[in-house]
């Protein structure tokens, strides 16, 4: 009777464990199957040329963290026990098109790293700084890195940031992908592989927190324990270090500021600047350099970066409401008063 009654034990656990795994193979399938695949669009990144390390960028911090590639058409950056790494812009613009192909380091943990394609003026303007961001933050347990995008206008006393987090659609650790800053004075808008994933549109409610002041362009890799990977739960472990980041088809094109033309390499082992004293606001901030002679060509008021188009305002509504996973308008936890812009 015993072994009887065992048999059918074991029968039943059996079959429960080829449900649970019949029940598992269909989800995976079904969430393979719901795999986002991108429109086609125009490149905007076909508009603009390529540019090598040394014909527009400098060393930031990091030494030998830093490592050109293929005459400078490739750039490295690390970050190791010993320090992080990165390079900015020469030059400080005033409006433009930015955009970078990277590729993350590889891992199944990268917890607390923060890996950042932004513009800052805050060696500048320490009091009243602009900033436009993409940080890409580490991961544990396997989980995706996220992309954090961000603005700040004027230091942005009020809200201190504006934040959204979107989770990527591909491993950004197995190859190179586009990310892409379009800023003028119309909107800014943040791109992945040419799809725009966020719009922030110039208005009277935003105006003083609104980007308007000349930044240049900051790649780093650095230490963000305290915070990047939930919340700092879980820390940068250097046992698997180095953390390597290759960025390649560098792109910086717009409105060169008159006043600080290049912009100096810094020692600080931090993508926060030194502060230095502000220019006169009555001070002439920028002359513009062209693209090339078709107003599409045009990096700054071309009709390719002035607006989204139709089908380039559907795509990033399609991303948003799948992949969107924090905005800064919808956090009643932060804000009981939501920014105005968000009403």
């Amino acid at each position: 009777m015993a072994a009887v009654l065992r048999e059918k034990q074991l029968l039943f656990i059996g079959f429960f464990i080829s449900f649970i795994t019949v029940v598992l193979s269909a989800r995976h399938h079904h969430q393979q199957s719901k795999l986002y695949t991108p429109p086609t669009l125009k490149n905007l990144n076909d508009n603009f040329p390529r540019q090598t390390f040394d014909q527009g960028f400098s060393p930031y911090f990091g030494g030998s963290n830093l490592q050109l590639r293929d005459k400078g058409a490739f750039v490295d950056i690390s970050l190791n026990n010993y320090t992080g790494a990165g390079f900015k812009s020469q030059n400080r613009y005033h409006y433009g098109f930015f955009s970078a192909a990277i590729k993350f380091p590889a891992g199944d943990y990268s917890a607390g790293v923060v890996l950042a394609f932004y513009l800052s003026n805050q060696d500048v303007y320490p009091r009243s700084h602009d900033e436009i961001d993409f940080e890409f933050l580490g991961h544990a347990k396997r989980k995706p890195w996220n992309l954090q995008t961000n603005v700040y206008g004027n230091g942005s006393v009020r809200y201190h940031g504006r934040e959204e987090k979107i989770r990527l659609w591909f491993d950004p650790t197995k190859q190179f992908h586009t990310y892409t800053i379009i800023w003028n004075s119309n909107h800014i808008v943040f791109l992945v592989d040419n799809i725009p994933i966020r719009e922030v549109t110039y208005s009277k409610t935003i105006a003083p927190a609104y980007p308007s002041k000349p930044m240049a362009l900051y790649s780093t890799i650095w230490d963000g324990s305290d915070w990047a990977t939930d919340g700092g739960k879980y820390k940068v472990d250097y046992k698997l270090s180095p953390f390597v980041a290759s960025f390649g088809k560098l792109q910086v094109e717009g409105c060169i500021s008159k006043n600080q033309t290049k912009s100096s390499p810094s020692p600080s082992p931090s993508p926060t600047l030194s502060p230095s004293q502000s220019p006169s606001p009555s001070a002439p901030l920028f002359s513009c350099t062209k693209s090339g002679g078709s107003r599409k060509m045009d990096s700054v008021e071309g009709e390719d970066v002035v607006r989204l188009s139709e089908e380039q305002r559907k795509a990033m509504e399609e991303i948003r409401k799948e992949y969107l996973t924090y905005s800064y308008c919808k956090d009643r936890n932060r804000f009981p008063v939501l920014p105005p812009e968000c009403n």
